[in-house]
């Protein structure tokens, strides 16, 4: 019987599941804390925020930063349930039942490939939408004020050219993919390029044909403010081409991918970073599995050999240098210096070779 299926690989499964879910959660309560705590200052003086209310704003929130450590929870976990084991002489009495750390670790294995395999089909997608509430959630939370709230990044730009001149949009927030902008500064140039007017507005929708603005404050060189409920700007920007400038490939749930990066190379878009994403989501499973596989090589020595506390850092070192190799691919392939396919395989490469190389060290010599 397969050692995958049998009640002692059910049991491993078991175990390294319970340990991977365990850091995942801990390490999700400590973010949410922290960023509950930061979301806390910010609305210290604004009297329409409600303890709820940003509470759960910062729980949306979280749910996409942590995708982006969910390899290190597998390798936390993995090192802690092998380490348990260890401790607790069960690797011992299954070393001396025949069972060889290759059958230890095909049960961890696919389960980490489960677990990958379901976080791009349905977390990824999940806290894309979660990442876009938080986002609404703020803009009611603060106004829609320019720079006022958690901005990404430095705003977001945007020029078009009208028939009568340039403008330069500049948005503290993006929604739904760019279709609704908060917290906005127009800059307005006529054809000569010489600076007409600016203006400031709450928010913005993106309709058929033109953006509306809303809750509009003009400002001329030669005039006092004006201010105005709406004010409408023709535009021949789709949302297919909005998107590009006011959404990050982060943001895109796995499944909109594909759509997104075939209306990019439609638009003449640059779509590296949507092709990273969607690769790096594939790639998913596998780099969780050779987390586990980074994790076992330095986690099935026996507690009476001594040493135990060098090879968890060596570990941790191993993860943290994985992590920098997948910046620099990924930071390569945006800069178009690297195939997006190879940027989001390299690591997992790497990973799974060294581990497996480990493994085969310590167990064959």
């Amino acid at each position: 019987m397969s050692m995958v299926t049998n009640t002692l690989g059910r049991y491993f499964a078991g175990r390294f599941v319970v340990s991977a879910v365990g850091v995942f959660a801990s390490i999700f309560v400590l973010l949410v804390l922290v960023d509950y705590i930061e979301m806390v200052r910010k609305t210290s003086g604004l009297a329409s925020a409600s303890a709820l209310m940003v509470a759960e704003t910062s729980l949306f929130r979280v749910p996409q930063l942590l995708e982006k450590m969910m390899p290190f929870c597998v390798l936390i976990g993995a090192m802690t349930c092998y380490l348990a084991l260890s401790r607790r002489l069960e690797l011992v009495v299954a070393r001396a039942a025949g069972v060889s750390a290759w059958q230890f670790i095909a049960p961890a294995l696919t389960s980490a490939i489960v677990l990958g395999v379901l976080a791009t089909i349905a977390y990824n997608p999940m806290s894309a939408n979660l990442r876009e509430q938080s986002k609404q959630m703020e803009a009611e939370l603060f106004g829609s004020a320019p720079g006022g709230g958690i901005q990404d990044a430095s705003g977001f730009w945007l020029n078009q050219v009208n028939p009568d001149g340039a403008v330069v949009i500049n948005a503290a927030r993006s929604e739904q993919q760019g279709v609704r902008l908060t917290g906005l500064t127009l800059f307005r140039f006529d054809n000569e390029n010489h600076f007409k007017e600016r203006i400031e507005a709450r928010e913005a929708t993106l309709e058929e044909g033109h953006w509306v603005f809303r809750t509009v404050r003009r400002f001329s060189l030669d005039e006092p403010p004006v201010d105005q409920a709406t004010f409408v700007l023709p535009t021949s920007l789709t949302p297919a081409q909005v998107r590009n400038s006011f959404s990050t490939p982060e943001t895109v749930s796995f499944w909109q991918l594909p759509s997104y990066i075939r209306s990019s190379e439609s638009s003449g878009f640059a779509t590296a970073g949507y092709r990273l994403q969607y690769h790096k989501l594939i790639a998913q499973p596998f780099l969780l599995a050779a987390m586990v596989m980074l994790a076992a090589s330095v986690s099935l020595r026996f507690f009476r050999m001594g040493g135990v506390q060098k090879m968890v850092l060596s570990g941790v070192g191993a993860g943290f240098l994985l992590y920098v190799l997948s910046k620099v691919t990924e930071d390569l392939s945006k800069a178009g210096l690297m195939d997006p396919i190879a940027a989001a395989w390299l690591p997992v490469f790497v990973g799974g070779l060294t581990g497996f190389m480990a493994l085969l060290y310590q167990e064959d010599g």
